[in-house]
Order: C-alpha cells, then structure tokens, then sequence
C-alpha cells in the first residue's frame, strides 16, 4: 500500500515531468536484478524505488542490502537520501554510522596500501609490476566511486602496456568505467582504438560482441537509433550463451547489460530507424541477432507484425511492455522519442495508399482516440516526418497531391533554357577560334598568346589596339549569330 509520504513525493515527480510507473511491470524484480552484478544491481533498484510506488519499499531495501555489499559510500548516501525522502518512517532512512565508518577506514587503508605498493614498483622500474599496480589502483578507485581518480590511474597505465593484451584490458576498463560516468564520447572512443588496423589483436577479437554492445549503447544514449541498431545486431551471439551467475565468465558483460538487453534495445532501435525491407534483412533474417530475440520473443513478434504491415498489433505489443522499459536505467530517457519514431512510421506507412483518411479511420487503426491522434499527426507534419494536411473541419488528413501537368512543363522550360546556354556558349567558342583568340602556354619566354594572329603586339599595341580587337570580336559574333 502506498503511503501518504510516497504518493507527495510520486506526485511531485510526475509534476516535474518525470516518468511514473503506475502499473506493476510484467518482471519479478528478484529475477530481473539477479541477471546483473557490480553496481548497476544499485543503480537499477535506485531507479525502480524512485519510478514505480508500487514496487518502491522493496526495491530500496533491496537497494540498501547491495549497496553495503559494496565499499561505494557515495551511492549508499544516495539510497539513504531517497529512502528518506519516500520512506521517511523506515529503518534504513538513517544512515548506519557505524558502517560508514568502518567503510571509510578500509577504503583509506586499502587505497595507501596500493598508493605504497606502487611506488615501490616505480622505484624498481619493473614495467609490468607498475602496469599491475596502475591496474589495482584503477579497479579498486572504480569499486569505491572514485571514478575520476580510477580514470587518471588507467589512463597512467597505459605508458606500461607492453602487449597488445595488455592494451585489451586497459581499453575495457576505461570502457566500464566511461559507462559509469555516462560519458559516451569516451566509450566511443575507446572502443574505436580498440577496432583500429593497429590494435586488431586476438585479444581485442574475444570481446567483439562487449563492444558491439558498448558502441551500440553509447549510440542509444546519444540519440543515435540507427547506428545504434545496426551495433546491437551485429553483436557476437557468444554472449547470449555467457553464464550470468558465474563472474568468471569472460563473455558476460552483465556489469553493464545482460543479453536480453541487447534484444531490447536492438529491436526498438530498429524498430524506430529502420524500413520494412531493412527489418527483414538486417534484423529478423539476421542469423546473429536472432539469438538474442530468442530471449525476448514479444519483441520478435513485434518486428514481424511490423514488417507484415499489422502496425495495431506491433504497436499494442510496445506498449504491454511501456512500464517494464520505463523502469530500464538507459532505456527510460529515450522510450518516448522512440515510440514516437516507431509510431510516425506505422502511421506513414497506413496513409501511404490512401489520398485522404478520416480521424476515426486512424484512431481506430491505431488504438487510440481522436485527440490523441490528431496532435500526433500535428507533431509529425511539424517535423516533417508526415507530407500531408490536415482539415480540422471535416477532421481528415488530406495527402499533398502533386501537379503533374506544371512538373512536366516546369522541366521542358528548364531543359530548353539549358539548351539554348549550351548552344550559345558553343557558337561563342567556335567564333572566338575563327578570331584567333585562343590563348596558348608556349613558355615563359617568347610565348605565344595568340594576339599576334590578328596583327597586334601585346606590347605596343595601345589603347587603339584594344579597341580593334573588341569591335573585331564583336563583329565575329554578331556574324556568327545571324549565321
């Protein structure tokens, strides 16, 4: 049951413009949170306790009990300051002094440790044991949310990469952490050194599908769908078969994103950038990326009905599944401009055949009323993702009919516009080489420039030999014009 305290500040959410979820989610957050691990397990039940009442108490508490598991005092401050904020009369709204004192002396202990242990590896001017050191440096900074100093370490470990694996795992560290940080420029980035010719290692060929899927994020993030789509389905199926419950595993990347995921946000990515044909292609024919839609069947289905042209059906399933994205920490920022791209497209393709369709037709065909209907066809013709009007009186969308009659005579006058300068110019060059007045490189010294041909010393013939030369040429002209 929800509180008074939980509906204030749910209320003062939704009037802020952020997203609430009303409806319970079609996930068990136990199941859904154990397919991660590392910090977003915190970062993602942070995000359903401040997204969805109804699922809210349980999420933070859950969300307290990991983020003591780990030594990231900063995102513990923040799970407290929410609980408190949503659950002002629970256990866990007051921070645990004696937890974060013990914290915050392992972490100063553990961080002087490994500061010692490195200079004592600069001193000895071992590369590969100041590359380690760097590394532990980086990782335990990176647990403690210390990333800008995990970052400066890393980064300072790469003067003592001597392999090319070496390179691997520096650029894979500065990826996760980048990741953290939500700076895609530098995810971007790192991922593209590590697909240079240069650095095309075996090493940097084992985790093709981590950075497929750290590309294809980082594109999502920055409101590029279409190439985002065409990273998530070009990702390695090795990672689908990658065991989540085992941190060993080198395939899985469920620090990030789990498989299912990468389903996800493919489809809709596709969904929302590409046509029919490239759907079918590049998505459902795609041998690859339907490993992954076998974890997320609804979301083949939809593509199919898509491709099928049952844009009712595509659309109905999108939106059963609107509360479980919402609750997505990469996804929720972006759901609503890419429904809306999906949307305008389904509705695009409907009105392709007709020259005028009714509001009621389209609401129908589209599960929704006429206002609704109407401002979307307002937004897409205002961004220019619909060609057509609108008639409020009799409210129908009206197709922009093309003249065909005024496009074939505005062409003929252009082509005999084009004519007549191409022949005109033509006559003006063939009476310029009768005059003599072509100009020819012969050299520096005694060049000929062709002005001798018709009697006249470029340095002495003066004014009145300028103005010979223009009559002559004019006449020539005249001449060859009446001609």
């Amino acid at each position: 049951m929800i509180t008074g305290s939980e509906s204030a500040y749910f209320n003062r959410a939704q009037q802020a413009g952020r997203p609430i979820v009303k409806d319970l989610p079609k996930f068990d957050l136990d199941q859904y949170i154990a397919n991660y691990r590392g910090k977003t397990r915190v970062d993602r039940l942070l995000l359903v306790g401040t997204t969805a009442p109804l699922l809210a108490p349980e999420a933070l508490r859950t969300a307290v009990a990991e983020a003591k598991q780990e030594r990231d005092v900063s995102r513990y401050n923040t799970v407290v300051a929410a609980i408190r904020e949503i659950l002002p009369g629970d256990i866990n709204a007051v921070p645990d002094p004696a937890w974060l004192d013990r914290t915050h002396k392992q972490v100063k202990a553990e961080s002087d440790r490994l500061e010692t242990e490195l200079k004592g590896y600069k001193n000895n001017l071992i590369k590969e044991s100041i590359r380690m050191g760097y590394d532990d440096l980086g990782q335990h900074f990176h647990r403690t949310g210390d990333l800008i100093n995990s970052v400066k370490a890393y980064g300072r470990m790469r003067d003592f990469c001597t392999t090319a694996s070496h390179v691997v795992i520096m650029s894979l560290r500065l990826i996760n952490v980048s990741i953290d940080q939500g700076n895609w420029l530098a995810v971007q980035t790192n991922v593209q050194k590590l697909r240079s010719p240069g650095q095309l290692s075996t090493e940097a060929q084992q985790i093709t599908a981590k950075l497929s899927a750290a590309m294809g994020l980082a594109l999502l993030a920055s409101g590029n769908f279409r190439e985002a789509a065409q990273e998530f389905v070009a990702t390695d199926p090795r990672m689908a078969q990658a065991r989540l419950d085992d941190p060993s595993d080198a395939e899985a990347f469920n620090e990030v994103m789990t498989p299912n995921d990468i389903a996800v946000y493919g489809g809709l990515c596709a969904l929302a950038s590409m046509d029919r044909s490239e759907l079918q292609e590049q998505v459902l024919d795609n041998g690859m990326f339907r490993t992954y839609l076998e974890l997320e069947p609804h979301i083949r289905r939809a593509i199919t009905f898509f491709v099928s042209s049952k844009y009712s059906a595509c659309l109905s399933i999108l939106e059963s599944y609107r509360s479980d994205y919402l609750l997505d920490i990469y996804l929720q920022q972006h759901l609503g401009e890419l429904y809306f791209q999906i949307r305008s497209k389904a509705i695009q393709q409907y009105f392709i055949p007709f020259s005028r369709v009714t509001f009621v037709a389209l609401a129908s065909a589209f599960d929704t009323d006429e206002h609704t209907i109407e401002q979307e066809l307002t937004s897409m013709i205002k961004r220019k993702h619909l060609d057509a009007r609108i008639d409020l009186v009799d409210r129908v969308l009206l197709s922009r009919t093309a003249n065909a009659r005024r496009d074939v005579h505005e062409n003929a006058l252009k082509m005999a516009r084009d004519y007549e300068r191409t022949a005109h110019l033509r006559v003006l060059r063939m009476e310029m080489l009768n005059a003599g007045l072509e100009v020819s490189d012969k050299g520096k010294s005694g060049a000929n420039t062709g002005l001798e041909n018709v009697g006249l010393d470029p340095f002495h013939g003066g004014a009145s030999a300028g103005n010979w030369l223009s009559e002559g040429v004019g006449r020539s002209l005249r001449s060859g014009l009446r001609g």
